[in-house]
């Protein structure tokens, strides 16, 4: 498992239970007002809000909590203004970790990630100290059973892609956060449906986790940060073997 496999990431929203369906559409909802925010609420005009519909929709998100969403970010419904934040550090065993908020208080979410931080053993580091370990880029999954291999990457490449991976579980897209938009546009017109897409951190190079205590340590410090309200996405640079996470 590296990184926190992107692939696991998108079965586990998948499979979420009613108890933290709620969250999960909260954050959904923040990601949806501010893409429209700086998009408009059109999807046919606003690729990257299609992008989100189509996992909000996947989530099961009733119709009304994103119509609103899209209202309170086009300025026709009254409504919180978030915005987004970057937090940089180091969790156990010196895995480097970047987390995304979307708040309507920074100084309160800054005190949250850092106060679990240092309750499970890792630290928050300065602006710059960790993102030079990772690349900002546009990151496409897409299953095996969309399209061939030939396909996805006659699609991607032509439209500004820099690399298609094929892997185990399917293929992953990458791209200029410039051509994110164009690159999503490509793979709807031949009706490739990914299992996520999403602008991301993507680690240079991993580190290893090898031994369980910090196993543990990092997945509870993982998953603490998760459950913050304020969170949207987790990146980090951890390797671990399946035995390993299993086991933890």
């Amino acid at each position: 498992m590296a990184g926190h496999s992107k692939w696991a990431k998108v079965k586990r929203i998948k499979a979420v239970k009613d108890p933290r369906r709620s969250k999960v559409f909260s954050r959904l909802s923040r990601d949806i007002t501010i893409t429209a925010r700086g998009g408009g609420g059109d999807p046919a005009m606003n690729p990257r809000l299609r992008t989100i519909l189509m996992k909000a929709r996947d989530a099961n998100m009733p119709a009304d909590n994103i119509e609103r969403a899209i209202k309170k970010g086009t300025g026709e419904l009254p409504g919180v203004v978030f915005e987004e934040a970057l937090y940089e550090g180091y969790a156990p065993g010196g895995v480097a970790m970047i987390v995304k908020v979307t708040t309507d208080n920074k100084n309160r979410a800054a005190s949250e990630v850092r106060s679990v931080f240092t309750r499970f053993g890792g630290h928050l580091a300065g602006a710059g100290a960790v993102a030079f370990q990772f690349v900002h880029s546009g990151q496409f999954l897409v299953g095996k059973d969309q399209a061939a291999e030939d396909s996805i990457m006659e699609a991607a490449l032509e439209a500004g892609a820099d690399d298609v991976i094929t892997t185990a579980d399917g293929y992953e897209v990458r791209c200029s956060v410039a051509f994110f938009d164009k690159v999503a546009q490509a793979l709807e017109q031949r009706k490739i449906k990914p299992e996520s897409a999403e602008i991301a951190y993507i680690p240079v190079n991993t580190v290893a986790l090898t031994d369980l205590d910090a196993v543990r340590s990092f997945l509870k410090l993982h998953e603490a940060i998760e459950e913050l309200e304020d969170v949207q996405q987790i990146f980090s640079n951890e390797e671990i073997d399946d035995a390993l996470a299993a086991e933890a």
